[in-house]
C-alpha cells in the first residue's frame, strides 16, 4: 500500500495585522478590576478595523512550509461538500485533526519529489483538473466556481492532484522491486490449484497508527464508519483519508483471495456480505476499514457477468395518492406485466397503462444494485421482474429481452500478476519511505 496525496497546498505567504478603517470601531467596556500586568492597559478597549476573517495564521509549518486554517478549512469542504453538507460541526473539528495530519503528509511527499528534481508541469495539472471537472459534468471554470462557493477552491485540488503526481514519479524513480518469473509461475500455479474457490473485491480505507496513538485512530475510524454507514461515499473517504496507494482509485484493491490478504482482513472478508462495511480492523501498521463490493469464485464463469438486454418500463404514482391506493396500482402495474407474454407486446402494454419504456441491450448484471441481480438471474427470456421502486420516484419493471451467458474465464496473464506484485511490494517500500520523512522533518504546529 503506498501513500497517496490527498491534501497538499502551495505555500501561503501570510501577513498579518490590524487595518482602521473609518466609521468603523469596536468597543469593549469593563466596569471592573483589571487583572495586574506591566503593560498599563486602558480600562476602555476601542479597537479600530477588524481582523479579516480571509486572513489565517499558520496552523502548521513543515520544513518551512506554511499550513494555514484556510487551506484546511478548504480541503475540509471537499468532504462536507462530498457528503452532501451532512456533517455536524462537532465531526467537522474532528475531521479538521486528520486533514492536518494528511496536508502534513503530503507537504513532506511534495517536498521529497521537488528535492529529487521532480516537478509536475502546469499543463499536466490543468489537463487532470479539466477531466475532473468533466467527470462532475461541468467545465473547468464552472467548477472552480462550484468550488469557491462551497467552501473550497481550485487551488487546494489543483495542489492535490500535482502531488499525487509527484510522489508517483518519485516512488517509480527511488523505489526498485524485482519480481522473478518463478514468483509470478508460482502464483499461477496457486491460482489453478484455488480453482472454484472464492474471491472477493475489496475496498479498504488504512489508517496507519502507533501504540502511542492508537486509541485515537481507533475513534477516527470509527467516525468514518459511522458517516459510511449513513450514506457518505466509501470512494471519497478513502481518497481523502486512506493513507494506502489505493486511495486514488477510491480504495479499490480490485478481486482478491482470502489468502491474498492479511490474516485478520481474511477473516473479515469471509464473513461479509456484499455491500458490508467492516472495521475498525487492526493490522500491521495500523487499522483498516473494510468494504466488500462483489464475490466471484476463482477461474469459474460468473453468472453475474452475463449481459443482458433488458426494457423497462415505469409507471409515476402521484405524490397524494393514499398508499393503499397507490399498493392497489403497482399490484394492477405488476398482474398486467406478467401477463404480457414477452418483450414484442412491451409497447402495447405500456400505451394501454400509460408508462414509459426505456431499452439498454448491453447491461452486465453485476452493475445492477444487489436486489435486482438475483432477480434477473432467475428470469426466462420475455419474463419481467416484479414491479419495484416508490411512490415518490415511480414504480417499474425490468423485462429481459435476452441474455448472454458469461464464457469461463481464464484468470488473470502473467503480465497482470506481475504488476500486481510489483505494486504491493512499491506500496510496503513507500509506507517507510513516508515514515523516514516524517522522522527527519520540523514541523512546528502552531
Amino acid at each position: 500500500m503506498t501513500f497517496a496525496i490527498r491534501n497538499l497546498l502551495f505555500p501561503l505567504a501570510l501577513s498579518a495585522g490590524l487595518s482602521a478603517f473609518p466609521g468603523f470601531a469596536q468597543t469593549v467596556s469593563d466596569g471592573g478590576m483589571l487583572p495586574p500586568t506591566n503593560l498599563n492597559l486602558p480600562r476602555t478597549i476601542t479597537t479600530f478595523g477588524k481582523a479579516e476573517p480571509a486572513l489565517r495564521t499558520a496552523t502548521a509549518i513543515v520544513n518551512g512550509e506554511i499550513i494555514t486554517g484556510t487551506d484546511i478549512d478548504q480541503r475540509l469542504a471537499l468532504i462536507v461538500l462530498a457528503n452532501g453538507g451532512k456533517i455536524e460541526a462537532e465531526e467537522k473539528e474532528r475531521l479538521r485533526s486528520q486533514v492536518l495530519r494528511n496536508l502534513v503528509d503530503e507537504a513532506l511527499q511534495i517536498q521529497e519529489a521537488k528535492a529529487n528534481k521532480i516537478d509536475v508541469t502546469k499543463e499536466e495539472v490543468d489537463q487532470a483538473f479539466n477531466r475532473v471537472a468533466t467527470n462532475f459534468r461541468k467545465t473547468p471554470a464552472e467548477w472552480s466556481t462550484y468550488l469557491k462557493e462551497n467552501g473550497s477552491s481550485a487551488r487546494s485540488i489543483r495542489r492535490q492532484i500535482e502531488a499525487e503526481s509527484a510522489w508517483s514519479r518519485l516512488l517509480r524513480r527511488k523505489v526498485e522491486v524485482n519480481i522473478s518469473d518463478a514468483e509470478v509461475n508460482s502464483i499461477l500455479e496457486r491460482l489453478n490449484a484455488a480453482k472454484g474457490t472464492a474471491e472477493y473485491r475489496v475496498s479498504e480505507i488504512f489508517l496507519s497508527a502507533t501504540p502511542e496513538n492508537s486509541a485515537e485512530i481507533v475513534q477516527n475510524a470509527q467516525r468514518i464508519i459511522e458517516k459510511l454507514r449513513e450514506g457518505a461515499a466509501f470512494t471519497v473517504y478513502a481518497r481523502q483519508f486512506s493513507e494506502a496507494s489505493t486511495a486514488t482509485v477510491g480504495g479499490d484493491l480490485s478481486f482478491v483471495r482470502a489468502a491474498q490478504l492479511p490474516e485478520a482482513l481474511a477473516t473479515a472478508v469471509q464473513s461479509m456480505e456484499v455491500g458490508q462495511i467492516a472495521g475498525p480492523i487492526a493490522v500491521p501498521g495500523g487499522f483498516s476499514i473494510l468494504l466488500l463490493t462483489d464475490k466471484r469464485q476463482v477461474l469459474m464463469a460468473d453468472p453475474r457477468d452475463a449481459i443482458m438486454s433488458l426494457r423497462q418500463i415505469a409507471i409515476a404514482i402521484p405524490t397524494d395518492m393514499s398508499r393503499e391506493a397507490a399498493q392497489a396500482k403497482a399490484k394492477e402495474f405488476g398482474e398486467a406485466t406478467r401477463a404480457m407474454g414477452g418483450c414484442g407486446k412491451v409497447d402495447a402494454v405500456a400505451a394501454k397503462l400509460g408508462a414509459e419504456v426505456v431499452d439498454n441491450d448491453q447491461v452486465k448484471v453485476r452493475d445492477l444494485p444487489p436486489q435486482l441481480q438475483d432477480l434477473l438471474l432467475g428470469l426466462q427470456i420475455g419474463q419481467a421482474t416484479p414491479p419495484f421502486g416508490s411512490q415518490a420516484e415511480g414504480i417499474r419493471v425490468l423485462v429481459m429481452c435476452g441474455r448472454d451467458d458469461p464464457q469461463q474465464t481464464g484468470g488473470p496473464s502473467f503480465d497482470q500478476i506481475m504488476a500486481q506484485l510489483e505494486e504491493d511490494r512499491t506500496n510496503r517500500r513507500a509506507q517507510r519511505y513516508l515514515r523516514d520523512l516524517r522522522r527527519d522533518a520540523v514541523v512546528d504546529y502552531r
